[in-house]
């Protein structure tokens, strides 16, 4: 049996809008498009959803309680999140306005009122490019920790680690979604088949494996237990 599910993969959006009505506008038409929503409506709620969940795009409102939605996008993009396609939602069309908003992290930009099609031709568009650029990027580093994808070799600080099959699909996934928490349950799903036993402590015990090969003998550690919630890959 293949170790990868072959289920279609469904895009999982977060919508950060403090205004309930149009958070429910866009929420229901992203569900019926297809794709999984998460709701947020504050910017630190939102930040927060973003570690949490595997995130394929983010569509940000500017005007939000407490931090707007520039600081919220230059926080996105100084957690590491370079590739998270960001659209921004504004009232304010003014080309100043549109210049702010990119200036602080977002790709792209809709002015309210909008249509719900073009918000959704814009996510469909952003993420194709998003899955095109990662299809393309062989290569997945973090530090001096370097995953060849297509010579399935491993290096940190210029010396080779040797891995099993299943260390290496486990360094993948966690380097695909460095800087964000992931669940046990995220791991065994992508890392193991999604009917793995899930009462199972395989996780923690690879983790250790992975651990003692990539962290242990090195200054900077990468691989880092959060209580309750799982794992997570990034540089302290």
């Amino acid at each position: 049996m293949n170790n990868f599910k072959n289920d279609i993969i469904i895009k999982q959006i977060l919508v950060i809008e403090d205004e309930p009505n149009v958070a429910a506008f866009i929420s229901q038409g992203l569900q019926e498009s297809g794709y999984k929503v998460f709701v947020a409506y504050d910017g630190l709620n939102g930040l927060k959803l973003l570690k949490q969940k595997q995130i394929d795009l983010v569509v940000l409102d500017i005007i939000l309680p407490g931090i707007d939605g520039l600081a919220v996008a230059g926080r996105i993009r100084q957690l590491g999140y370079e590739s998270l396609p960001i659209i921004m939602l504004t009232a304010l069309g003014t080309t100043e306005n549109i210049v702010k908003g990119l200036d602080s992290g977002a790709d792209d930009y809709l002015i309210k009122p909008f249509k719900f099609k073009e918000l959704l031709a814009r996510i469909r568009a952003r993420t194709r490019k998003k899955d095109i650029i990662e299809n393309s990027n062989r290569m997945l580093t973090i530090e001096d920790l370097e995953l060849n994808l297509d010579a399935k070799i491993v290096v940190r600080a210029g010396k080779e680690i040797k891995l099993t099959s299943t260390e290496f699909r486990l360094l993948e996934y966690l380097l695909k979604n460095k800087n964000r928490v992931l669940s046990r349950i995220d791991i065994l799903e992508n890392v193991w088949d999604i009917n793995f036993n899930m009462g199972t402590n395989v996780v923690d015990v690879y983790v250790n494996y992975l651990r003692n090969k990539i962290d242990k003998k090195f200054d900077t550690k990468l691989i880092h237990t959060v209580v309750g919630m799982g794992y997570i890959l990034k540089v302290e």
